[in-house]
């Protein structure tokens, strides 16, 4: 029996008193657009959108990689999918950190390609009284009546204007929704911090639901930890309950709901090859009874989806809700790996040398050192029926911290957890070092040691010679320019604060034939650097820069423009370039 679309099943309690309604003349118009459909899987025949801002960031750990193979690794996975964070109020319009939502999914439309769907994954993540158990991701919001009016008025309301806008009609919009917030009621509500964020948090979720579930292309996923976190019977039961509560207490009911995604930031494996019976008794006592597992029978990502989707239905959520699985460094890779199950008689031996996670504990989950990147994003990977999986994605970027190693002052409300510091003997990890990776930024920045690692204990292994998304093929700047040449014209704009800026150029083919390749030149008259890039692959010599187009919009028609841009620094004079040209040819500029 074929599946029927959820947000189709609650549509159909209404359809006959709708066919009693006489349509309103807005719908009768022959110039309204209709709305997109919304469908049951939203990555089932997509592609996904690459931020051009994180791939800048993967080429430029590659130029300083000082290893051909591990640069090449990196390379491989450039242009594969992220998501966006929009992790604070300025996140939405853009800031010293990173480009605003309007500027990301302005460049999903510039990647979309034809008739082919694309998905726009966003994360959603600013409640009041933030992560009220893990320091290091604290937000700026406090858990008060006043911190849910601005995260409602300042935060949601603005983006889902942004997200509801027609324009973006085309796009689907997958909005994960508040990692570790729901999970955090279930196993900490004896923490004085999660008790005040509580009624924050169902409050936020459902007011986040209720705005997002109304734009027929924005699909929302609820965050729901990892195997490693609620897999216990004690917590997966009340945590499908909590979910289901707060889900009916929307305008749409469980309807609001596409889906659960877990495993978000953290490095519980996909599989345990090795580890595949909970009760398999070693020595006298099942698998999980293990020091390592605690009693927990959900192993890994693949158990707990299962887990949680047989629960989840169990309370009333309908059986094609989707789960998502982030794979983004859950990998594990790397010589320490195991590649046979041990045949120590030693219950703890035993689980230590058969499984694939290397962390000291399962409770250790800020920047582990060993651990890899995962299978990479798909849709609708085969062979796990059970979990109902509509794609493995790659909600934290690899490369981004989990948290400072150190305090570390900020106006983002992150403050210094323990558990990022490797020097600490915790007693959650029954008093050993945390395994964190030494010297961390701040949640949410570029941590280059970790990116490097995640490369290299990457499981799935990196193919370098046939990548799952190839490099792009563009010349380096060395090389000469295309011979295709045409006439052009340029628009390039600033804006700037201190001594950074970020610059917009648009360039639009103006002769009379398609560019194949298209590589812009020009300089800087105030001595300014490019500092990272987007949509292009820069590069600068000097006061020259170079621009040349990326993998996906190398081809540039007769007519059509193109949109790129970086971000700049400057010493007090940012004066703007006055000449372009592009392929060798000179560029009119307004």
């Amino acid at each position: 029996m074929s599946k029927i679309p959820k947000r189709l099943k609650a549509a159909a309690a209404a359809a006959t008193a709708t066919a009693l309604v006489a349509l309103p003349l807005t719908l009768m118009s022959t110039g309204a657009s209709a709305a997109p459909t919304h469908v049951d899987n939203p990555y089932a025949g997509a592609t996904q959108y690459v931020n051009p801002t994180w791939s800048a960031s993967v080429e430029a750990a590659a130029g300083r990689a000082g290893d051909a193979t591990l640069a090449a690794k990196m390379r491989a996975i450039k242009n594969q999918p992220t998501a966006v964070w929009m992790d604070r109020i300025s996140a939405i319009a853009g800031n010293a950190d990173g480009n605003g939502l309007k500027f990301h999914l302005d460049q999903a439309l510039a990647q979309k390609q034809g008739s082919t769907p694309i998905v726009f994954n966003v994360v959603i993540y600013d409640l009041p009284g933030r992560d009220c158990y893990a320091l290091a991701s604290n937000g700026e919001l406090p858990a008060t009546d006043a911190g849910m009016a601005r995260y409602k008025t300042e935060y949601i309301d603005p983006i889902a204007a942004l997200l509801g806008d027609p324009k973006y009609q085309d796009i689907r919009i997958s909005a994960t929704i508040e990692p570790d917030s729901l999970p955090n009621l279930i196993t900490n509500s004896s923490e004085a911090a999660c008790q005040q964020a509580a009624p924050y948090y169902r409050e936020g979720v459902k007011y986040a639901l209720d705005k997002l579930h109304a734009i027929p292309n924005v699909y929302t996923y609820i965050d729901a930890a990892h195997g490693g976190w609620l897999g216990w019977p004690s917590n997966a039961a009340p945590a499908a309950k909590l979910f289901a509560d707060v889900a009916r207490t929307t305008q749409a009911g469980l309807a609001s709901v596409d889906g659960f995604v877990t495993n978000t930031a953290n490095s519980t494996p996909l599989v345990e090859p090795f580890l595949t019976s909970p009760t398999l008794q070693v020595g006298g006592n099942p698998v999980k009874s293990s020091s390592f597992y605690e009693w927990n029978d959900d192993f890994d990502e693949i158990d707990w989806t299962a887990h949680l989707h047989s629960l989840l239905v169990a309370e009333g959520f309908p059986a094609s809700t989707g789960m998502l699985i982030d794979t983004s460094r859950n990998g594990w890779g790397g010589s320490a790996r195991p590649t046979a199950v041990s045949t120590s008689t030693t219950l703890n031996t035993y689980v230590d040398q058969s499984r694939v996670d290397k962390r000291v504990h399962r409770g250790a989950w800020c920047n582990p050192l060993g651990a890899g990147i995962g299978e990479r994003p798909q849709a609708t990977p085969s062979g796990y029926a059970s979990s109902h999986l509509d794609a493995f994605v790659w909600i934290k970027p690899p490369g981004e911290s989990d948290g400072a190693s150190s305090e570390i002052p900020n106006d983002q409300g992150k403050r210094f957890d323990r558990m990022c510091d490797p020097t600490f003997v915790s007693p959650k990890l029954a008093n050993q070092l945390t395994g964190a990776t030494p010297n961390a930024p701040l949640a949410g920045q570029w941590f280059e040691a970790q990116f490097r690692t995640l490369v290299q204990n990457a499981y799935p292994v990196i193919s370098t010679t046939n990548p799952t998304t190839p490099p792009p093929t563009t010349p380096p700047p060395t090389t000469p320019p295309p011979t295709s040449a045409g006439a052009c014209a340029v628009k390039y704009t600033a804006n700037g604060w201190n001594t950074g800026f970020t610059g917009s150029i648009r360039i639009t083919n103006t002769g009379g034939s398609a560019l194949n390749t298209w590589r812009l030149t020009f300089s800087f008259p105030s001595g300014q650097q490019v500092t990272q890039g987007w949509s292009a692959t820069w590069s600068q010599s000097g006061s020259a820069v170079t621009a040349a187009n990326a993998a996906w919009n190398g081809t540039l028609a007769a007519g059509a423009s193109v949109d790129i841009g970086f971000n700049g620094s400057h010493s007090g004079t940012n004066t703007a370039p006055t000449a372009f040209s592009l392929n060798g040819q000179a560029c009119s500029v307004s």
